[in-house]
């Protein structure tokens, strides 16, 4: 079996797909608190898998609620050194279709900083490169994963996280589109920003549902039918992702596995006896 171990953060129903063998429940504690959910790891064509349930079973947890700190730590205490973000958003751009699949590599924050998106503080300050957001090998891998797939796929484009959990006004929507992204979501952020803290390469499927309100010929979003879609891309998502595990080789050439190398601007005689125990995981090799 394959030594890497590749995380799925997305919906519940991921982990139910064909070939994954050897499933289990783990429940995983954190110095940040908890997770979503129980961590469902799996084998898949040799592979060791990780699953969790961005909003836990049943979908029960705000965009503003996940623990995104929790999740992400619970990944990297279970070996995780990839990470598959699988997020339905909406398209901000005509020839972005519903059903259409999009491998973004930028991203606009404007959630309300009401999010814990970082690992630091405490008495341990450190600040990550983030000029590009997303693992560009696991990236293309997905992008060429998801052609084999058959999907139709958009290489690149910036995903605009808003906060939730209502969806934008027409005026907002407007606005968005002008700054020139592709795609509308609640989610990716902080989880892309904590990914890069942990050391963890991070890609996304965004999954297009719906053109958010901006189009005139087309329904605004509703949930009824970001749902009908939804359950129309999951077999396409699981088509990705069996793809993408055949692609991704175990060992990293990206930077990503060094992010904190030169990140951590603290003086290490002064950092503080349960900062260190607390971020042990995150930064132990540096200390």
């Amino acid at each position: 079996m394959s030594e890497h171990v590749i995380g799925v953060i997305g919906g519940s129903g991921l982990y139910e797909m064909e070939g994954l063998t050897d499933i289990r429940s783990v429940a995983v504690e954190t110095p940040f608190g908890a997770p979503s959910d129980e961590f469902m790891t799996g084998v898949l064509d040799g592979v060791r898998m990780v699953f969790l349930p961005r909003h836990g079973r049943g979908h029960r947890l705000l965009p503003s609620e996940v623990n995104f700190r929790a999740n992400i730590y619970g990944m990297k205490k279970l070996g995780v050194s990839r990470i598959i973000s699988v997020s339905a958003v909406g398209s901000m751009r005509e020839e972005i279709e519903p059903g259409h699949i999009v491998i973004p590599d930028q991203f606009i924050d404007r959630t309300n900083a009401t999010r814990a998106n970082t690992f630091f503080g405490g008495g341990v300050v450190a600040h990550v490169q983030f000029a590009d957001p997303v693992c560009a090998e696991l990236s293309g891998c997905l992008y060429d994963a998801a052609e084999a797939a058959g999907a139709t796929v958009h290489r690149g484009g910036t995903y605009i996280c808003m906060e939730g959990p209502a969806f934008s006004t027409r005026a907002e929507s407007t606005l968005y589109r002008s700054f020139g992204v592709s795609v509308i979501g609640m989610t990716n952020i902080p989880e892309a920003k904590l990914a890069r803290e942990a050391e963890i390469c991070y890609g996304v499927i965004a999954l297009a549902t719906d053109y958010d309100c901006w189009h005139q010929s087309h329904d605004d979003v509703s949930v009824e039918a970001i749902l009908a879609i939804i359950k129309k891309n999951v077999a396409m998502a699981k088509s990705i992702i069996k793809h993408a595990v055949s692609r991704i080789g175990a060992g990293r050439t990206c930077p990503c596995e060094s992010a904190l190398q030169y990140a951590i601007i603290t003086d290490r005689s002064i950092i503080p006896a349960e900062a260190r125990e607390r971020l042990d995981l995150i930064i132990g090799r540096y200390l």
